[in-house]
């Protein structure tokens, strides 16, 4: 057997593998699994079944295979040619376990759906959470945040799954958090986390959710597809002054437009492409650096066929 046959039947070996472990896609449209609406196919698309199928379908995956952990894709802009690679969705991994103060939550719950229990439960620490669009591993892996709170604030500890398949706990202060940014081993995927809060009133707790939910709908344009905030603020500025002073609010590329509600997003009217919604990021990006010297850095993450990605 030639090397290329014998390369061919061994994928297809682990692929049948993988395959029992959950649910398996080829040439899976990203489209479908992105806030943005946007994005090519997936070589492989699998959802594990539970934790235990996680672990045991990386063990198998082999080392060459590019992997992209996806939670809610609410902080990714995947190319119109697609992800060459084994896309991991984890949203089936949401079960949440309250002991005492704290809470352990499996890495495809979603922020929002964490925030409501901890209310019920009367914990407060996590109120932001309400107004994220995007799910527990995702906002570990970038230390999401608004309204002055970010994950950081409060998490002590979290599970990953490191490239081998090996499971492997960390504490918070060993993940030196940063502004949009936490420090993860290379190539593992967040599985759980745990976080510390303190008890407050229920109704008390569910009233700041409401507030925020209410000062982010009136603000930002949650009735159309977006990924979020496009980018980071600077030191002592914010992005989306900066790319109002230059004239882009409402300005289009294709089916993408600088939102005229807030231009730090970015809206898919219905027929954008990545590259409409990367033409639009780099055009900001050439005026606020022209006019103010200031380099934007993206917040999104961009995930090109060839590379490997946060867990968004």
């Amino acid at each position: 057997m030639n090397s290329s046959i014998a390369s061919t039947a061994m994928t297809q070996e682990w692929l049948q593998q993988i395959s029992l472990l959950g649910t398996f896609l080829e040439h899976e449209p990203m489209a479908r699994h992105t806030t943005l609406a946007v994005g090519g196919a997936a070589r492989w698309f699998f959802r594990p079944t539970d934790r235990t199928a996680a672990i045991e379908a990386m063990r198998l995956c082999p080392s060459d295979v590019r992997i992209l952990p996806l939670g809610r894709g609410s902080n990714m802009l995947i190319q119109d040619t697609g992800y060459d690679g084994l896309v991991i969705d984890l949203s089936d991994l949401n079960s949440t376990e309250f002991n005492g103060f704290t809470v352990r939550a499996e890495a495809g719950g979603r922020m929002s759906r964490l925030a409501r229990q901890c209310a019920d439960h009367g914990l407060s620490g996590c109120e932001f959470m309400a107004t994220v669009p995007g799910d527990i591993g995702g906002g570990v892996a970038m230390n999401a945040g608004c309204f002055a709170q970010q994950v950081s604030d409060s998490l002590i500890e979290i599970e990953v799954l490191l490239p081998n398949g090996d499971v492997q706990s960390i504490k918070a202060e060993a993940l030196h958090f940063s502004y949009r940014h936490t420090d993860l081993p290379a190539g593992s995927i967040v599985l759980s986390a745990s976080f510390t809060l303190h008890p407050d009133s229920p109704e008390q707790i569910r009233e700041r959710m409401r507030s925020m939910r209410s000062r982010r709908s009136a603000t930002q344009p949650l009735a159309q597809p977006n990924c979020g905030s496009v980018f980071k603020n600077p030191d002592g500025d914010h992005a989306a002054r900066l790319i109002e002073a230059t004239g882009l609010k409402g300005f289009s590329i294709g089916g993408a437009r600088i939102s005229e509600k807030h231009a730090n997003f970015i809206v898919n009217e219905g027929d954008a492409s990545s590259a409409d919604i990367l033409a639009l990021i780099e055009r900001a990006q050439l005026l606020v650096k022209e006019q103010t010297g200031i380099e934007l850095e993206p917040e999104v993450r961009m995930i090109r066929d060839s590379e490997t990605g946060g867990q968004i």
